[in-house]
């Protein structure tokens, strides 16, 4: 029998590898590793012929053109905005996502946070907590009946963000140069991106990252955006400007926002956005769930075992490795 392949995995933050081990089975030795950046787990990738990546990195062409014999990289997220996928298609090395496994907890998540801001549930929680029972308070607050909410990007979790919101009566309405009008089968009218910030009650952001969309919401943005208006991030933390945020709250151009996500992340204490009470800040938790996390764990390592038992993968980001790659698939 031919030596096992080497498949370093360069970190985690689940419990148990049993997912990975069945997955990979006889193909492949799992090297687990708990690392947070490429030099932390160069050392023992330099050899490796695929490698499972959950945060750390950045996987630059420097680090690639150190592991040559890697013929997939395969991200357990959504993201690859950690991976410089022009250098991966030049380099010969596959890279794939798990673009499907929380799209519904995300969608939730956004949904959760919108509704903290509209009802500020916070806010009152903490009020309460200090002895308080008042409503005078929180005032002003509105109905999502009627209210617009705007979406940048108009994906797939933006799409079930759509869904969701219009169960609330909410108005629609989508920014995305990539989505025609009418294109998905969900509620939502297109709009430029300017017509949508000084339309919405709600700004929700669902861009990937990459260079044309960090900071794409900024001191333009706010600026165009209602006094009354809140925003809302579970996408990436960059494509928010955090200064920029930082500024508009301190000039009451937005009422306020709730991140899941931020720039950077985790962010430093102190920090200006810290301790506001028209701020809600989640740990990145909008992709978990147990039903996610099962999702998670399966969808990485199984597009390893295809490039390694020699079919083409499911979630190939970099399609253009199709014509020439390491795996000579």
């Amino acid at each position: 029998m031919a030596d096992k392949a080497k498949v370093v995995l360069t970190d985690y933050v689940w419990e148990s590898l049993d997912v990975e081990k069945e997955t990979l089975g006889a193909l492949a030795e799992l090297v687990a590793l708990r690392t947070k950046k490429s030099e932390d787990f160069l050392p023992e990738a330099k050899d490796c012929d695929a490698l499972l990546n959950t945060y750390a990195g950045p996987i630059t062409a420097d680090t690639m053109a150190q592991m040559p014999k890697c013929k997939i990289i395969a991200r357990y997220g959504i993201g690859v905005d950690t991976i410089d996928l022009d250098a991966a298609t030049k380099a010969g090395i596959i890279v794939t996502n798990n673009p499907t496994y929380c799209i519904e907890e995300v969608a939730e998540h956004t949904m959760a946070l919108l509704l903290a801001c509209a009802r500020k549930v916070a806010f009152y929680d903490r009020m309460v907590r200090a002895g308080r029972w008042e409503v005078p308070p929180g005032k002003p607050l509105f109905r999502l009946a009627g209210a617009t909410l705007g979406l940048v990007g108009f994906g797939n979790i933006a799409r079930h963000v759509a869904v969701r919101a219009a169960a609330f009566g909410m108005r629609i309405a989508y920014a995305d140069p990539f989505v025609k009008e009418g294109e998905f089968d969900a509620p939502g009218q297109k709009m430029e991106l300017n017509e949508l910030l000084r339309e919405s009650d709600f700004v929700s952001v669902h861009p990937p990252l990459t260079p044309q969309t960090r900071k794409i919401i900024g001191d333009e943005s706010f600026s165009l955006m209602k006094p009354t208006a809140f925003l809302v991030n579970c996408a990436r933390g960059p494509v928010v400007d955090t200064d920029a945020l930082v500024r508009a709250l301190d000039a009451r151009k937005i009422a306020g926002c709730a991140l899941d996500t931020t720039d950077p992340e985790p962010l430093p204490d102190p920090h200006p956005l810290r301790g506001r009470e028209n701020v809600i800040i989640n740990p990145h938790v909008a992709w978990y769930s147990e039903h996610a996390m099962r999702g998670l764990q399966a969808g990485a390592p199984n597009e390893v075992r295809r490039v390694l038992s020699g079919e083409w993968p499911v979630n190939v980001v970099n399609r253009d490795v199709k014509k020439k790659n390491r795996a000579n698939l």
